[in-house]
């Protein structure tokens, strides 16, 4: 049967802005290995690219709640003035960061109701853990993610449509020659005045790394998250520059995209649980070794922890702990939206494997 059509498609949304912490630092380490190791991959990504081919705008939504500015002109201090500490507090918490959860077929966050039971239904692969409980059982599982204070490269998303909503999948910071790009998982898709909050601080007066408004996002029509479609689940996203004119990798630092080199693999996984799977609302971290997912062409790896909110969780090798970076093999994504069905499904996670067809569609994201 022939494949469907891998056209990737452009969509708008939103971002903010904010404080650094020593943006020299962070020039220098780009300035050397990353500009060379860049290089290769927009050279590889720039092989038979006629699936990337130009896409038409999507029309950015309306401004529908109170205190929003109008989508087509959403900047990063709307999102910073929008997003404020009590707002992040108040924003009511998704259902899951999955199709057939929370996100419309079309990308679009639908809203989230105050009659929604206490213990919603999880992400699939992302199940919803007990209040108060810990992120997984010590005595059940030898390798369990732990909470930590994050690192200015990954972070979260938030997004408002009809009702806000809060942080509802991860992402990270990937070096481009813009300096603007993050990474996600492609069923993760924003929707309209979204927003990316490096490093995020439950209850902060003020986000150590601000609040960036996401402008455009990237991804396959024919991305899935079953079958040959779960090959295609990520997505690229551009963010505004902050009010000071500062890019957002000029601030945090950014992950290399590489292409990625085996089955086998030593990670380090960096996610953000959702404050309904998991009441602390801390990032998590994990180190695990990755294998084939059987019968497919995805990775997985053994670790839990990882419950609803950390699709999209960057796959990182050669993390430098001075910067918070490194090389950026794979997203939680993938088959079922990135870890199998039944219970305890925390404790395994997937990802697309990372070959031509996502450095095809960040060359079409650099080129924007």
């Amino acid at each position: 049967m022939a494949r469907p059509s891998t056209e990737p498609t452009v969509s708008t949304a939103p971002t903010g802005s904010r404080e650094p912490t020593d943006p020299a630092r962070v020039r220098r380490r780009w300035s050397h290995a990353a500009t060379a190791a860049l290089g290769m991959v927009v050279c590889l990504a720039t092989a038979p690219a006629g699936h990337a081919a130009e896409s038409a705008r999507g029309a950015a939504a309306g401004a529908a709640r109170p205190g929003l500015a109008p989508a087509a002109s959403w900047t990063s201090r709307d999102a910073a003035a929008y997003w404020t500490s009590e707002r992040m507090a108040a924003a009511a918490p998704g259902r899951d960061d999955t199709p057939g959860g929370s996100a419309s077929a079309s990308g679009t966050a639908a809203a989230a109701t105050a009659a929604e039971p206490a213990k919603p239904a999880a992400e699939p692969g992302k199940p919803a853990a007990e209040p108060g409980k810990p992120a997984a059982p010590a005595a059940q599982v030898p390798n369990i993610a732990q909470h930590f204070d994050g690192v200015p490269s990954v972070g979260v998303l938030f997004s408002v449509d009809g009702d806000a909503r809060t942080h509802h999948c991860t992402a990270s910071v990937v070096h481009s020659p813009h300096r603007n790009l993050i990474l996600t998982a492609g069923h993760c898709n924003p929707g309209s005045h979204a927003a990316f909050v490096p490093q995020y601080r439950s209850g902060a007066t003020t986000q150590p790394y601000g609040v960036w408004a996401i402008e455009e996002s990237f991804a396959y029509d024919d991305r899935g998250t079953t079958g040959d479609k779960a090959d295609l689940d990520f997505a690229f996203a551009t963010v505004a520059p902050a009010e000071d004119g500062r890019s957002l990798e000029e601030v945090t630092g950014g992950n290399l995209l590489t292409p990625t080199p085996g089955y086998t693999n030593d990670v380090t996984v960096i996610g953000y649980p959702n404050v309904r799977n998991d009441p602390a609302d801390r990032a998590v971290r994990c180190a695990a070794r990755t294998a084939r997912l059987t019968g497919t062409r995805e990775l997985r790896m053994d670790c839990g922890g990882f419950y609803g909110g950390t699709s999209g969780s960057p796959w990182l090798t050669d993390l430098d702990d001075e910067t918070g970076t490194g090389r950026v093999i794979g997203v939680i994504g993938g088959l079922n939206g990135g870890g199998p069905k039944g219970p305890h499904n925390d404790r395994t996670s997937y990802s697309p494997y990372f070959g031509g067809k996502i450095l095809s569609l960040y060359s079409r994201a650099v080129r924007s």
